[in-house]
């Protein structure tokens, strides 16, 4: 069995994407930590592994959603962006 084949693998990934997150903040990597969860899951429930490009294809499509819905829920609302009308370096 080949490693991308491993459920824990996913689920490790996830969780060191997850950590990483901490780190570079803005949600950059917590979409795909996500989505290599939600694959590690259903590798786990038999529902994935046979080719690796179904792999490939759950987890890029998992990690777009969950990035969609992160940016959703804790993203700025469109009226409240911030819009800086003056450069701080001027006098």
């Amino acid at each position: 069995m080949q490693l991308w084949q491993e459920w824990w693998v996913w689920m490790a990934a996830g969780l060191v994407l997850a950590m990483l997150e901490v780190v570079v903040s803005g949600y950059v990597l917590l979409g795909f930590a996500g989505g290599a969860i939600v694959t590690g899951g259903l590798i786990w429930a038999g529902v994935l592994g046979a080719g690796i490009g179904a792999v490939v294809l759950v987890m890029a499509l998992a990690s777009l959603g969950c990035w969609w819905a992160l940016t959703r829920v804790f993203g700025l609302p469109r009226d409240r962006q911030t819009i800086i009308k003056h450069d701080i370096n001027e006098n």
